[in-house]
């Protein structure tokens, strides 16, 4: 697995561990600190949570980005491909099932 896959994938992780519960948990340890204020609480929790499902998305199709490059890379086959080459055996089979009657 390259480094970039590691990397992403462990991003992506990390992103997706951040809950709603930790996101509150950052934005009081801010209010007791001083560094917002309790009216902005709410705010900063919806602006975190909406950057961690945009991090979560974008790690997300990096890493089946990557993906698709190394399985390319490989020359496997996409579930696409299969798909397509069973259609065509089941046509050939269904023909040759009639030339055998």
């Amino acid at each position: 697995m390259s480094d970039l896959i590691k990397k992403t994938m462990l991003a992506g992780l990390g992103v997706l561990t951040l809950s709603k519960e930790k996101a509150e948990e950052i934005a009081d340890n801010l209010v007791k600190q001083g560094e917002i204020a309790k009216n902005e609480r709410a705010e900063f929790i919806k602006n975190l949570t909406a950057q961690i499902d945009k991090s979560s998305n974008e790690a997300k199709n990096k890493i089946k980005k990557e993906v698709g490059k190394t399985l390319e890379s490989l020359n496997i086959p996409t579930r696409k491909e299969l798909n397509k080459i069973t259609e065509k055996l089941n046509t050939l089979a269904g023909k040759l099932e009639e030339i055998n009657k």
